[in-house]
Formats: structure tokens, C-alpha cells, sequence
């Protein structure tokens, strides 16, 4: 018999549900995980095409890092989100800005609208929960974004949400025998502690 999930993090919001936060299990979770990226409206995020197994094998790689982490966020119990975190002195992303201490990088893959973990106007409460388990659960100061430059609706929600705008950069390709990363152009967005959460 399986060991239960570990709860890293859970927060209830009102009028959405309970926001709880998982370490992603590579192979628990490969079926959803791999549904939602190989979606064409998960284009962006550069799995498009891939196998399960390959999506699976992804994951369990990232899984053996100290530097890049990912989970699988649950509202109410269902899954709602893959957060992927990371330290952006480790990632390409350090190479296109001045990294200070107590930033964390974020990626934010939503379930589509239609599964029982969305809904419509949800994206907003999801993302306050999310940013408060970055950056109070987490302890850290600022986070940073980087979605492609041409993906209008997730640059829009990330400065809905608060982030102040940072520069568009061009992100290097990667080329490694364990993950290759295309050139990126990306825009790049801020949130800091105090603003997000004054007090």
C-alpha cells in the first residue's frame, strides 16, 4: 500500500475552496500532468507532442534536483494546477536580469477551464493562494515570472495579479542530454513580499 500525500501547504480562500499544495509525483500524477501540457493550449509551455512516458520521465528528472521543484496543486481535492518553482541563479533566467537574494522563479500551468479543478474567475484566487505559499510559506522576497512574450492572456493575469512589468529578454536555448530548452523571448514580471501581502 501506497504511503498517503504529504500537504506542504493548504489555505482556504472564500468563495473558492481549499488551496492545497503537493510535491508532484512524477509517476502518481503523470496522467493528468501529461493531459494538461500536451493540450494545444498549453502550447507555451513546450511539451506539445510529447508521450507519457517522456512527459514522466521529465518530471522524475526534475524531481532529483536541489534547485528546480514541482507540485501539484489540488482545490478541494482536485487538481487545479502544476507550480513549478525554482532558483533563478540556477535557471536561464538569472543570465537575463540582476538576481537578488530571496527571489524565487514560478511557473504556472492552470487546469483548463472546463475540469472539475477550474471554473471561471478562479485564476485570481488561485494565484493569491499560490503567491502567498511562494512567498510567506517559503519565505522569500520577490517572485519573478517568465511567460513567452507572445502569450498575451498569462502576461495580462500576472499583471492583473499585481507584478509589476520587467523587461522582455530573450532566453538562452538550452541543449543538454537531459533537457532541451528553444530561445524564448520572454516578458519578464515582479512581485514582491510587501506588496503582495502588506504587514
Amino acid at each position: 500500500m501506497s504511503e498517503p500525500r504529504v500537504t506542504l501547504y493548504e489555505r482556504p480562500v472564500d468563495g473558492f475552496g481549499t488551496v492545497s499544495v503537493l510535491r508532484l509525483d512524477p509517476r502518481a500524477d503523470a496522467d493528468v500532468v501529461h493531459a494538461w501540457v500536451s493540450a494545444e493550449r498549453a502550447a507555451f509551455w513546450g511539451m506539445n507532442g510529447l508521450t507519457l512516458d517522456q512527459v514522466t520521465e521529465i518530471y522524475a528528472h526534475l524531481d532529483t534536483l536541489d534547485t528546480h521543484h514541482a507540485f501539484l496543486v489540488r482545490r478541494d481535492g482536485v487538481p487545479a494546477a502544476l507550480l513549478q518553482t525554482y532558483e533563478p541563479e540556477a535557471d536561464r533566467v538569472g543570465e537575463c536580469y540582476d538576481v537578488e537574494p530571496g527571489d524565487i522563479g514560478v511557473h504556472l500551468l492552470l487546469a483548463p477551464a472546463g475540469s472539475p479543478g477550474g471554473r471561471p474567475g478562479w485564476t485570481g484566487a488561485l494565484l493569491t493562494a499560490l503567491t502567498h505559499y511562494v512567498l510567506v510559506g517559503l519565505d522569500r522576497r520577490r517572485v519573478v515570472v517568465d511567460p513567452d512574450v507572445s502569450n498575451d492572456r498569462a502576461v495580462a493575469r500576472f499583471l492583473r495579479q499585481g507584478f509589476d512589468e520587467g523587461p522582455v529578454v530573450t532566453l538562452p536555448e538550452i541543449d543538454l542530454p537531459d533537457v532541451y530548452l528553444p530561445e524564448k523571448k520572454a516578458q519578464l514580471a515582479f512581485l514582491r513580499r510587501e506588496v503582495a501581502f502588506p504587514g
